[in-house]
């Protein structure tokens, strides 16, 4: 048998299904597109769920794909083991009520044993114990022998996932050897050692299970088959692990190469060198599809794996940062199958070198925190570090239990594992509850679920905005209805409309539906499942019905200012990549009528001069009058055209790409203006982070901008109004009132210090001797801090040497100070511990330094008596 590499094995698992009427689709982005039942697309049929049910209608009843796929569910043993791993590619072949049992079983052995050439009498399949159909296509058709095949349970061999479509498997397993097995005897398939790989697996759908244990057969049966090629991979190659199989291994002995570790040597030097193999995969396929490292959601599942991968990177002894050479031998691993990580290249690297700069910062500062918990610890004569202040480390810091773990017991300490679960359980109990509930199809259940599936609707609105179609279907808030009546809010749908629906950041459209004897006022367009789209508001007056025509109008007005900033975010991404780099992606817009917002990928706040070159060259472009102009085109054709394409987005076959001169080319399907000259202005008006590695900026065009100055202009006269001169000679005006107010705070502290030396009187024969430290202490009226703090320097001035203890009352609270000179210092005084003695008698607390220490305290009554107890609590520091 041939040993192909993964490449091979996937082209040729693609071909064959294409062979087989099937039409090949690319691997969906890992981020689930209106699908909240997960965070990250982990099968391939997840993608593909609405196809399943029927929600929406399939490009063509046979699909196959090669889908990337994560899942972290086990993802503390990966590395552990050579089993475990968090990314995966899904091999599958689906039918969605077209073929059915015996096609796929014969197509699976088909390509098993004659396209990739495994041994038939090595391959055992098994099927669910109640599928006699299951298992007469294998014994009868196929010819397997009745002892060949297995009979699991449900436990096995049935695949559900709570309510939803469900039903039988059919799995394929590969004997690969003696030496792959436990040695047991009567080991067979089933077994939990690795002689008996599963390969394939077939999932025949055919029942609707209510979520209560009853099952219904369904008039639309599918065929769901799942195949992980790395592990097809690794039977192919005959190697022990998909850490060995090809891609993958080459990825493995960079790792040892930068490390100078050997793979294969030493048990602990392997966990991390697997676990790092494994988690640069996942987090260069994550980062590609756009997702960002940060403290929530799939941001964080992306944190967590740069974060333990770069921590074994420390433990192997790499030294700087590695995880962007690494990923650059995934990108060559596997571009073949994803152009999108070459494409996207540059961007990985940055989003992982920053990461692990940020983790590094991050790292040292928890060794920092633990190092003080340690010296808690040790002053408590305490030998265990608490379950809270371990999950505190792990939590804040990104510190793993085994880190923590590891770094204690080198010095004698243990962690309370117990307490660290408990901190750790309540956490995700609390993400649990705030997690959404989702139906099957992982969207909130509404009123639109209920509408037919075949229901459609034609977008008319880049050439027109009004137009005439007929009503298919009425919704009010909570069913179909035939009618909306005058007060009613609901959802019209209509035949073509020309109401854009939400999408790709710009809002919907707002207007009116008017018929002979009704008016419903639009007050937003939505896009559904299946191309539908609904206009959502209520009726003004009269009524509609089912059926009958009605004349849809756009507001022209809010659709033009729409326009001016949908097209002015085409010009601001260009010009942002030209200013800060080609690595600037979007992460996000939204479009209204009153203005624009951009999100990107950038790593640094964008200084004043960036932010004004930026708002030139778009200004530039506007005035350039630039034709925009719309063409259709296939999507491959389109990138090679150079037009940007969103991360992460899944496109049709067919795009529009809306390209201004020949400065800005991006796939969109937004309307825009027809010449950048209409947008007449543009202007920014703010530029924030809003998460780790992105920027927001908010900006204007057109009227916007005009009234954006007029609001400044505005607040410029009001404040010169208040400063009682004109907006030109304000900055004059704002100079000299500096200059007054220095003047007077200046006059201000003097006369404070006066009154303060005033309130004290002559205060140099209070002072006593303390074991041979000369001590003034001294009650004063009110004085402030900073007065206080005058008063301490002069008298310690006159003091030469000593310590200077005051206490001033003022409104209600008092201010203490303590001051030491060197001498007093060194005879043992310290300002610090003797001011927070003092502070308890006022029932406050404070401290400082040895030399210098103020306090505060809520009991101005005992002030005297705290100021009395200073001689003997200084008796007591001095030797």
């Amino acid at each position: 048998m041939k040993k192909y590499g993964v490449n091979e094995l996937r082209k040729m698992f693609l071909d064959f299904m294409e062979s087989k009427g099937h039409l090949v689709l690319k691997s969906f982005p890992l981020v689930p597109q209106g699908d909240k039942s997960v965070l990250l697309i982990n099968a391939g049929m997840t993608p593909l769920k609405p196809y399943f049910t029927g929600a929406e209608k399939p490009p063509r009843t046979r699909v196959s794909t090669c889908q990337k796929c994560i899942r972290t569910g086990d993802i503390e043993n990966v590395g552990k083991t050579a089993r475990h791993g968090t990314f995966f590619e899904m091999l599958g072949n689906f039918s969605f009520g077209d073929y059915f049992k015996r096609e796929a079983i014969h197509w699976s052995w088909e390509f098993l044993t004659e396209v990739v050439g495994l041994d038939a009498s090595r391959l055992y399949p098994s099927v669910y114990l109640e599928d006699d159909e299951a298992f007469d296509i294998w014994n009868k058709e196929i010819g397997i022998p009745a002892e060949r095949i297995f009979k699991f349970g449900k436990e096995d061999n049935f695949w559900e996932h709570g309510a939803g479509p469900c039903g039988p498997c059919s799995e394929i397993y590969y004997d690969r050897g003696e030496k792959y097995g436990c040695g047991k005897p009567g080991c067979t398939v089933g077994c939990d050692c690795d002689r008996y790989m599963e390969v394939w697996n077939n999932v025949f759908t055919q029942f609707e299970n209510d979520g209560n244990g009853n099952y219904t057969t369904l008039k639309q049966k599918n065929i769901d088959t799942g195949m992980g090629l790395e592990r097809l991979a690794v039977v192919v190659q005959d190697v022990d692990s998909i850490f060995d199989v090809d891609t993958i291994c080459s990825l493995r002995n960079l790792v040892s190469r930068i490390s100078g570790k050997p793979y294969g040597v030493h048990h602990e030097d392997d966990v991390s060198i697997r676990l790092i193999t494994d988690h640069i995969r996942s987090a260069t396929f994550m980062i590609s599809d756009g997702i960002m490292p940060t403290n929530e959601g799939r941001g964080y599942v992306l944190r967590r794996l740069i974060r333990r991968a770069a921590r074994h990177g420390r433990l192997l002894g790499i030294e700087g940062n590695f995880l962007a050479t690494l990923s650059a031998e995934v990108i060559d691993g596997s571009k073949d199958g994803y152009p999108e990580l070459e494409e996207k290249k540059e961007f990985i690297f940055n989003v992982l070198t920053n990461e692990e700069n940020q983790f590094g910062k991050t790292i040292d500062q928890g060794l920092r925190i633990l190092a003080d918990m340690e010296e808690a610890m040790n002053a408590a004569g305490e030998k265990t570090l608490s379950g809270e202040n371990a999950f505190k480390l792990y939590d804040t810091y990104g510190f793993p239990l085994d880190l923590t773990k590891e770094i204690l017991e080198e010095k004698g300490y243990e962690i309370d594992e117990e307490g660290f679960k408990a901190a750790m359980d309540e956490q995700r109990e609390k993400a649990r509850s705030s997690r959404e509930v989702t139906n099957y199809m992982g969207a909130d259940a509404t009123v639109y679920d209920q509408i037919d599936t075949s229901v459609t609707t034609e977008f008319v609105g880049y050439d027109h905005l009004s137009f005439e179609s007929p009503v298919t279907v009425l919704t009010t808030e909570a069913e179909i209805v035939d009618s909306l009546m005058e007060g009613q809010k609901g959802t019209v749908f209509v035949e073509k409309t020309p109401f854009y629906a939400t999408m790709g950041g710009q809002v919907g459209d707002t207007g009116v539906i008017e018929t002979a004897n009704g008016k419903f006022i639009v007050e937003d367009t939505i896009k559904l499942r299946g191309g539908k789209f609904g206009h959502v508001g209520y009726m003004e007056s009269g009524m509609i019905s089912k059926g009958e025509t009605v004349s849809l109008k756009v507001n022209v007005a809010a659709r033009k200012d729409i326009e001016k900033n949908h097209s002015a975010t085409h010009l601001l991404q260009k010009a942002l990549k030209e200013v800060l780099g080609s690595h600037v992606e979007q992460k996000g817009s939204l479009v209204t009528a009153d203005r624009l917002r951009f999100d990107f990928a950038h790593f640094t706040a964008m200084t004043a001069e960036e932010i004004s070159k930026v708002e030139k060259i778009v200004n530039e472009q506007i005035q350039a009058g630039l034709e925009v102009h719309t063409d259709i085109m296939d999507v491959e054709e389109a990138k090679k055209s150079g037009a940007m394409a969103l991360f992460g987005e899944k496109y049709s076959q067919k795009v529009r790409v809306v390209s201004m001169g020949d400065f800005s080319r991006e796939l969109c399907g937004g309307t825009h203006v027809a010449n950048t000259s209409s947008i007449m202005l543009f202007k920014i008006v703010s530029e924030s982070g809003i998460a780790a590695g992105v920027r927001r900026i908010e900006a204007l065009t057109g009227n916007g901008v005009l009234e954006y100055y007029k609001k400044q202009e505005a607040l410029l006269h009001e404040a010169a109004k208040a400063l009682k001169t004109t907006p030109s000679e304000m900055i004059e005006k704002i100079t000299h009132l500096q200059g007054e107010v220095k003047a007077l705070a200046s006059e201000n502290e003097s006369l404070k210090s006066k009154l303060a030396q005033g309130a004290l009187g002559d205060v140099m024969n209070q002072v006593v001797e303390v074991k041979g430290v000369k001590l003034l202490a001294a009650k004063v009226e009110g004085v402030d801090m900073n007065g206080l703090r005058d008063l301490g320097d002069q008298l310690k001035e006159k003091l030469g040497e000593g310590v200077v203890v005051l206490a001033a009352v003022n409104e209600g609270k008092v201010n203490l100070l303590a001051m030491a000179t060197d001498s007093a210092q060194k005879a043992g005084a310290h300002a610090g511990n003797l001011i927070k003695a003092v502070a308890a008698i006022v029932g406050g607390g404070g401290g400082g330094r040895p030399n210098m220490a103020q306090a505060g305290g809520k009991n101005p009554e005992k002030a005297g008596e705290a100021i009395e107890a200073a001689a003997g609590i200084l008796e007591g520091q001095i030797h």
